[in-house]
């Protein structure tokens, strides 16, 4: 049964990252359909895979399923031997809490620190409430590193959907330079330097689209 993954912009779309990055990293084949946001005509095109009328959209066998978690959650029952979850089940509780952590909170991270994949990495100072949401993720990681990730450099060892969901959290900070403990730095350069991550990169890189509200360097914009 094939499978169609709908996302937005890869320089910015931080949702559409999720699920992609966990299936490339995988191996589990599908096809892509990208809809650059907030162009016009745009929500039509995405209402018409998902009534949420959001990206990303995972197309299986005819059935949406959207939301990157649920995505993620569908995939690794549709694929149990890819290895999304820790197969231990204590790991696997964990790597679960920690992927939910990143679905529901981090909000002004996430408001003041957009993903821009094209946006040159230098410090760009934050408020309090931004590092606390960056303080709280570095203890995350290195919590994880130091219980789960013997097997491997990511947070369980093995790439899986924690990381995918930590994924648009690594370009952040690499993008904004926001500092970060010596584990966490680590962890970030073992995801950046992934086939798939590249591969995203390298496909972002050759976006034409401008999103102004994701640009803070606005007028100056590198991918233009």
């Amino acid at each position: 049964m094939a499978l169609t993954l709908i996302i937005g912009n890869k320089n910015y779309s931080s949702w559409s990252l999720r699920p992609w990055i966990a299936m490339k990293a995988a191996g589990i084949a599908f096809d892509e359909k990208v809809l650059p946001l907030y162009e016009p005509g745009s929500r039509e095109q995405v209402l018409a895979f998902s009534p949420a009328g959001k990206v990303p959209v995972l197309i299986d066998d005819g059935q949406p399923v959207w939301e990157s978690l649920a995505i993620l959650e569908h995939l690794a029952e549709r694929f149990p031997s890819a290895g999304l979850w820790p197969a231990d089940p204590v790991a696997r509780s964990h790597a679960r809490v920690v992927a939910n952590e990143m679905h529901a909170g981090f909000q002004a991270l996430r408001k003041n620190c957009p993903m821009n994949i094209w946006l040159p990495p230098k410090l760009r100072p934050q408020g309090d409430d931004v590092m606390e949401n960056v303080w709280r993720i570095d203890a995350l990681w290195r919590d994880c590193r130091a219980r789960f990730g013997h097997k491997g450099p990511f947070l369980f060892g093995g790439f899986g959907a924690a990381d995918a969901m930590y994924a648009p959290v690594v370009s952040r900070l690499h993008s904004y330079g926001l500092p970060v403990s010596e584990g966490a730095t680590a962890y970030m350069a073992a995801v950046m330097a992934t086939p798939a991550w590249q591969e995203w990169t390298a496909a972002a890189l050759q976006e034409p689209w401008v999103m102004q509200h994701n640009e803070p360097d606005w007028p100056l914009v590198r991918g233009a």
